[in-house]
């Protein structure tokens, strides 16, 4: 294995703009990987609540297809070697992290909307808690940031079970939320690539 932090070429046309979300240079396994394990899992989300005969809307189970995409695509897509040396690429720090992690607000809101009536406290206990800890491991000591993040996802775990209220059988979404984020995304690694 080598570790490659030089940023290959983008695609052209659509496939350029799929390079600014995956990373550009990623791998066919790096692809194959961040496609079919979200689309496997929305599938079976949707399927539980077509069994379990939940009382939701087409809108409802669209929308929860989609955040279980988005969520497990993104756990997976921040975790590989492409987006790490995409995402820490120079040029790219606190502001930028930050402004990326911002944007969850809306997974966030429309996840209340959709399945909790939309609960105001709820959005936002669970938006400060995801800021205030990519903040804390961001502005960390790298050498300290895998720990910290470690810690701070123990604590995101507990609230997300203990605290934060979820539906039956969402109670996926905020620790696949928190992962997504606070281990996924915010640590920095090395770009390992295959010889």
């Amino acid at each position: 294995m080598t570790i490659n932090w030089e940023l290959p070429a983008f695609r052209p046309g659509i496939w350029g703009a799929i390079d600014k979300f995956i990373g550009p240079g990623a791998t066919k396994a790096e692809k194959n990987i961040q496609l079919y394990p979200p689309f496997l899992f929305a599938t079976g989300v949707v399927g539980v609540g077509l069994y379990a005969q939940f009382d939701w809307s087409i809108w409802q189970f669209v929308i929860i297809a989609l955040l279980a995409v988005d969520m497990v695509g993104g756990v997976i897509t921040n975790a590989t070697s492409a987006a790490k040396r995409w995402f820490f690429r120079e040029g790219e720090g606190f502001k930028q992290h930050m402004s990326f992690i911002a944007i969850h607000l809306l997974q966030i809101l429309v996840f209340s909307w959709a399945f909790q009536g939309f609960d105001v406290l709820w959005v936002a206990g669970v938006y400060g808690m995801l800021m205030a800890s990519s903040v804390i491991i961001l502005k960390s000591p790298l050498y300290l940031r895998r720990p910290v993040a470690a810690t701070l996802y123990a604590a995101a775990l507990l609230l997300s079970l203990y605290v934060f209220d979820s539906p039956p059988y969402l109670e996926w979404f905020l620790p696949i939320l928190f992962f997504k984020i606070l281990v996924s995304h915010v640590l920095r690694e090395e770009p390992y690539q295959p010889e």
